[in-house]
């Protein structure tokens, strides 16, 4: 009985949590900063349904067959970090890539004051699919990390795309439940990642026992930004995509 309260109490608290938009203006101030230098990719601004555009990084692969939207982590860019170098790594391997920027808030916003933003961050993941559809593409997949992955967690567990066909979930924090997507998945993280990221293998690992085609990967000695390990990252993230994808 206790636990049956608490469930419904969690219900009640998701279903009056009140969504709120992204924080346009440091969204500004980073494609400020990001468009002037662009070496890699074109800037293309994609319109939400409040109007606001978000900035995109595309780069189209020569004769690619699949596109990916890539997600990044906590209040930063579609350019930094292991996220350019991803988006630009995977382009160069045949894929054509999309990196999105995610809804960010405050600079001292903590993960737990983010989840409000999850509708807004399925609503872009969404347009990001349909933009690449436009494209040609009609097959998709979706490469994220940190709490980029439980915003694809989000959009995964509404009404997904059915051209988007796998995901690759990097440095996941929570204990989600991958067993009621419709898709295979990657759980990928470093061996000295995050307490809450190895904390939460376990409980994630059984959820994909039953989903053909998932599996949970280790890069040993990785921390959470897979600082030094560039080429572990692209070839656990390629090899999946290519058994997935069979670019």
């Amino acid at each position: 009985m206790k636990r049956f309260f608490l469930v419904l109490v969690a219900l009640f608290q998701f279903a009056v949590w009140p969504s709120y938009a992204s924080d346009y203006a440091r969204e500004k101030k980073w494609a400020d900063e990001i468009v002037p230098g662009l070496v890699v990719g074109d800037a293309v601004y994609i319109k939400q349904q409040n109007g606001h555009e978000f900035l995109s990084l595309y780069t189209p692969a020569n004769n690619a067959k699949s596109a990916l939207v890539v997600v990044h982590g906590i209040g930063i860019h579609p350019d930094w970090g292991l996220i350019g170098m991803l988006r630009g790594r995977l382009a160069d391997m045949g894929y054509t890539t999309l990196s999105i920027q995610m809804p960010i808030l405050a600079n001292d916003a903590k993960g737990s004051d983010y989840p409000p933003t999850f509708p807004e961050a399925s609503e872009r993941l969404k347009l990001a699919v349909e933009f690449l559809k436009g494209k040609g593409y009609s097959s998709i997949a979706v490469v994220s990390h940190s709490l980029g992955s439980r915003m694809s967690y989000a959009y995964f567990t509404g009404q997904p795309d059915s051209t988007v066909k796998t995901w690759v979930a990097i440095g996941m924090g929570e204990g989600v439940d991958y067993g009621v997507l419709k898709l295979p998945v990657l759980d990928l993280f470093g061996g000295k990642d995050l307490q809450n990221v190895l904390a939460n293998a376990g409980k994630r690992e059984q959820t994909l026992m039953s989903k053909p085609g998932s599996r949970q990967q280790v890069v040993p000695g990785a921390d959470h930004f897979f600082e030094g390990r560039d080429d572990a990252l692209v070839d656990a993230v390629s090899d999946y995509l290519k058994e997935r994808l069979g670019n």
